[in-house]
């Protein structure tokens, strides 16, 4: 098995009660954030245009955006429509706010966003 400090990097909130349900049930599972998992501020360091790139590809738009944020709703759901990929992926990088959280990348640069458990358990094994 890989190193599971390289397994995944969250992105999260800790204000977030997903992300913190999200984070619990990973220590359940023996990771532990520090040590077999990266966690990120999705607030002061969001996934970067790359990896919203990837994620796009892997998830499609519906499921990047975190639609009942405030950051959302102050754009308004017209105008985010009216965004071109490359525009939202801006915005995204630009607003982690904007990102439906958790936004969870495997070491195989897998993608996750929300907490789904029995996603999360398919990705994971």
């Amino acid at each position: 098995m890989p190193d599971r400090a390289a397994l995944l990097r969250v992105f999260s909130y800790a204000g977030c009660s997903t992300c913190r349900k999200a984070l619990a049930w990973l220590s359940a599972r023996g990771l532990q954030p520090g040590r077999d998992i990266d966690v990120i501020d999705i607030t002061t360091s969001p996934p970067g245009p790359q990896e919203l790139r990837q994620a796009l590809s892997q998830l499609g738009r519906p499921r990047l955006f975190n639609t009942s944020g405030q950051s959302y709703r102050a754009l308004g759901a017209e105008q985010v429509k009216a965004l071109t990929d490359d525009q939202a992926i801006a915005a995204m990088a630009a607003d982690g706010r904007l990102i439906k959280r958790p936004f969870l990348i495997s070491c195989k640069g897998e993608v996750l966003t929300g907490f789904k458990p029995e996603e999360w358990q398919a990705l994971l094994g």
